[in-house]
């Protein structure tokens, strides 16, 4: 049997307190494919997954490309459907 992961989540201004980012620059890298969107948690509420954000920051750590970068964020995007329950 295949071991799960224990996913975990975080609301907006976790991840912008996380990023150091205002709202609007982290709504760009969204729409810029630099990040990930969030998943819908509710009604009216979103939330990004913990461990997509520790990629992410990790890659900006190593020094990776924009290209490498959004790569990166469309195989954790890609990633989502593949470890649905």
């Amino acid at each position: 049997m295949a071991e799960q992961t224990k996913q975990s989540f975080s609301r907006r201004q976790a991840v912008k307190n996380r990023l150091g980012k205002s709202t609007t620059a982290l709504y760009q890298d969204m729409a810029d494919g630099l990040f990930p969107r969030p998943i819908r948690i509710g009604l009216r509420a979103v939330a990004w997954l913990d461990h997509e954000i520790d990629a992410v920051i990790a890659a900006r750590v190593a020094g990776k490309s924009q290209e490498q970068i959004k790569e990166l964020v469309r195989r954790l995007v890609a990633d989502r459907a593949k470890n649905m329950i």
